[in-house]
């Protein structure tokens, strides 16, 4: 279990929320959550190809939250804290999911967006607790569903 949260990890978290308020954070999470869930590179490369406006949406959002689970993986801001307010992160990662093993091996990076795959599976993990079949049994599948 992570350290009990303090203030400095109050401060980030608001932070971390301003950032998502900037403009041209919230037009690429307009676009984000409109896409579907990627099934595959081949997809995602049709759906937001190299040098589009979609694919510069994508980008900002999926480092946006590479960089903010990776305050959790450091120890730099309470995990439960960071689960409480950041639901938003597990929805970008059940976008991504499927096509990222093809992503990560095209790339050859093994480590793309392993700081939200390490968070994620930590939220799964603290949300199953108290709501045992919220993920598996409403989450993951609304997601699959969304956008097709």
């Amino acid at each position: 279990m992570n350290k009990q949260a303090t203030p400095d990890d109050a401060k980030l978290i608001l932070e971390l929320y301003q950032l998502r308020r900037e403009p041209r954070m919230r037009e690429a999470r307009k676009w984000f959550g409109t896409a579907p869930q990627f099934q595959s590179r081949e997809e995602w490369l049709k759906h937001c190809p190299p040098g589009s406006e979609e694919n510069a949406s994508y980008r900002m959002v999926t480092t946006y939250w590479e960089m903010a689970a990776s305050l959790v993986t450091s120890g730099a801001l309470n995990a439960e804290l960071f689960y409480a307010s950041n639901m938003e992160m597990l929805f970008m990662w059940e976008k991504v999911r499927v096509m990222l093993p093809e992503v990560r091996e095209v790339q050859k990076n093994p480590k793309a967006l392993g700081n939200v795959e390490k968070v994620a599976g930590g939220m799964i993990e603290h949300m199953k607790t108290g709501a045992p079949d919220w993920y598996d049994g409403y989450f993951a599948p609304m997601i699959a569903k969304a956008g097709r």
